[in-house]
């Protein structure tokens, strides 16, 4: 059987990705990259410290503030974000969409205030010395075009990252219809290893998980490739 009569376009619109699962990758990768800038900027702003200085700057700066400020920035943007671009069922659609939407929500302008008041906290209480804190305050705008910077890089590395998925799942097909095992089993390493880095999306992952049950099931029948249409049927409705 054509693999384009089981996986089609049609059956996309049930979806697995929920509110909370989009919601903790943008916490969790979004989170990454905005420590990353702000480790760059220290280490931009201040080169004669060594590695060990950086850390514990940064850390301080994160554990006075900046952490739970930056939390509430990201969630506060993509809240306000979704309302602005008109995102009305909550959940996103598209990289793009998520990208729009975290840029209008102004999370630059929310990571700037955990920045300031986390800064304020370490100069007050000797978490930092004065003198760095002073440096760090006036080069603000250079840690955050670093961070800025880091997040649209961010996105763009997952909207390619959509895109390989879409290459790959198309692969898997392929050899599936001339019964290929061996080619199926590469194409669908790359596309598990590649969705974890992809924001959950309804059309992508539901598609990823209709191939995985159908690719588990070939691979536990050692390789056979005489399915029934009730297997078939099964290993679609196992997403639904």
């Amino acid at each position: 059987m054509e693999l384009s009569n089981v996986i089609g376009k049609n059956e996309l619109s049930n979806t697995n990705v929920t509110l909370d699962e989009q919601k903790g990758f943008l916490d969790s990768t979004l989170g990454k990259v905005i420590n990353a800038g702000l480790d760059t900027g220290i280490r931009m702003l201040l080169p004669d410290l060594i590695e060990n200085q950086v850390i514990d700057i940064k850390d301080a700066i994160i554990n006075n503030g900046f952490k739970a400020g930056v939390e509430e920035a990201i969630s506060s943007a993509v809240d306000l974000g979704k309302s602005v671009i008109g995102v009305f069922t909550g959940k996103f659609e598209s990289v793009t969409q998520a990208k729009n939407a975290v840029k209008n929500g102004g999370v630059i302008d929310g990571i700037s205030d955990a920045l300031d008041y986390a800064l304020n906290i370490c100069s007050k209480f000797g978490k930092i010395p004065n003198a760095i804190a002073s440096v760090l305050k006036s080069g603000k705008n250079a840690i955050l075009d670093t961070i800025s910077n880091n997040i649209e890089n961010e996105f763009d590395n997952q909207v390619d990252s959509v895109e390989k998925i879409g290459v790959y799942a198309e692969n898997w097909k392929e050899f599936y219809n001339n019964k290929d095992f061996e080619g199926m089993e590469k194409e669908f390493k790359k596309l598990e290893k590649e969705l974890t880095k992809t924001l959950p999306l309804e059309n992508i992952f539901k598609e990823a998980r209709q191939i995985e049950n159908i690719h588990t099931l070939i691979k536990n029948k050692g390789g056979n490739f005489d399915l029934t249409n009730q297997e078939l049927e099964l290993a679609k409705k196992l997403i639904e």
